[in-house]
């Protein structure tokens, strides 16, 4: 029997079938997923807010602020999952051996999900890319301005919070005031100090990255030297805390929250700021090389035996500790990590599809369940790679930020080229 070749309408109702099937699938693994990672961030939010008697429509935005990074790490799972069991589903049925009886190649079945999850990678990277650094603005400003309505949020009543080299104490805690309040800190000089005061209120800075405290009935008490006390008395004193000190939600965003471009001006600025590192430390290295190659060549030393050889090998040793020493910046590969995994984690997608719909194929019997527990060990896999490979590059500068934040994705890569050829070969 001679098989025709699918028409133009019967592989578009091909590629509409094939792609709806991994819809509903990806839909679920969503789902799925955004629960796990909301409740979790429920749950954050929940430690440190719901129990502080906030608003819950401000809670609610605080949450709605925190979405975007849940989406763009859910989109990449649930596209794994998602084929798994969409193409673990119509193998099962043997709705797979259908389409090939009618003439559709392996190629063409693949074709829709390949195109779903090129648009994913898309829909991913624009949320991390553009959401991410808008929500976390948004978060902190949000926050900063519920701290200052409500202290309690991160200097609880009658308790005791360290940061740096400071600490604070504090009394009952109301709207905006704090009572008995005591600062442990150092003054301009490096001395230990004590500052009391009956009551502290929080009053709205020019930079948003501090926090004001006005103090009232201030009583100081420092010591100079180990011997001398000092005491000092005033009405009023004004108290300034950076806001990243006491809360960690309130940091300076790190290059996860930036934009690509603005990750990217930030590398250009540490790498500009290194390069005179690197041209001295070259400078050196070559100074020392020549060196090494004019006592190799001098044969006029009194004692060319011992002497020579014994200064030809400290000079390779010098030579050897200088290139092991090369200057670098630890913050300079983090945030080129961070670069790469900005693009790695989103087109994870299309890497997972490679290798998630020949594992379908191989199914027999209860398809989208048996894809389910598959896909869940994949992720776990994955992402124990990428995070091995972040913590790797991040501690060995000659590690290439590249190659540690893409390798996960061309492993899976390959995987599924291999699985694919296979099967396509059977």
């Amino acid at each position: 029997m001679i098989l025709k070749r699918p028409g133009p309408g019967t592989s578009g109702l091909a590629f509409r079938y094939i792609g709806g099937e991994f819809c509903i699938s990806f839909l679920v693994c969503f789902a799925f997923f955004f629960f796990i990672f909301f409740v979790n961030q429920l749950l954050l939010l929940a430690e440190d807010i719901l129990q502080k008697d906030v608003p819950l429509s401000d809670v609610a935005l605080l949450i709605l602020y925190s979405l975007p990074s849940i989406i763009a790490i859910s989109v990449p799972f649930a596209t794994l999952v998602g084929v798994l069991m969409a193409v673990g589903r119509l193998s099962t049925d043997n709705e797979i051996v259908a389409f090939q009886a009618s003439g559709f190649s392996l190629l063409r079945l693949f074709a829709p999900i390949l195109v779903a999850a090129l648009i994913l990678s898309g829909l991913s990277f624009g949320v991390n890319d553009v959401l991410l650094p808008r929500g976390t603005r948004n978060f902190a400003r949000l926050y900063r301005d519920l701290l200052y309505a409500n202290p309690a949020l991160e200097l609880e009543p009658f308790s005791v919070k360290r940061y740096q080299n400071d600490t604070l104490i504090t009394g009952a805690v109301s709207p905006g005031r704090i009572q008995n309040f005591v600062i442990l800190d150092t003054d301009g000089q490096g001395f230990r100090r004590v500052i009391t005061a009956a009551e502290a209120r929080l009053v709205r800075e020019g930079d948003p990255n501090s926090i004001g405290l006005e103090l009232s009935d201030v009583v100081t008490h420092s010591t100079e030297g180990g011997t001398r006390q000092n005491y000092s008395f005033a009405e009023t004193l004004r108290y300034n805390i950076l806001l990243e000190d006491i809360t960690v939600a309130l940091r300076a965003p790190g290059p996860r929250e930036m934009s690509v471009r603005a990750v990217a001006g930030e590398i250009r600025k540490k790498e500009e700021a290194l390069a005179p590192r690197i041209r001295t430390w070259e400078r050196e290295i070559a100074l020392e090389t020549h060196q090494l190659g004019l006592m190799a060549l001098d044969e006029n030393l009194p004692d060319r035996g011992a002497l020579q050889q014994g200064s030809l090998d400290r000079q390779v040793r010098s030579i050897t500790r200088r290139l092991e020493r090369k200057p670098h910046d630890r913050s300079l590969q983090i945030y080129r990590l961070e670069y790469y995994k900005k693009f790695s984690i989103p087109f994870a997608s299309v890497s997972f599809v490679f290798l998630a719909f020949p594992l379908g194929l191989f199914s027999k019997r209860s398809g989208r369940s048996v894809g389910f527990g598959i896909g869940l060990l994949i992720a776990t896999g994955y992402w124990a790679l990428l995070i091995g490979g972040q913590t790797f590059g991040s501690q060995r500068p000659e590690v290439s930020p590249l190659l540690a934040m893409w390798l996960p994705n061309a492993l899976f890569f390959i995987l599924g080229l291999f699985l694919f050829f296979r099967r396509m070969t059977r």
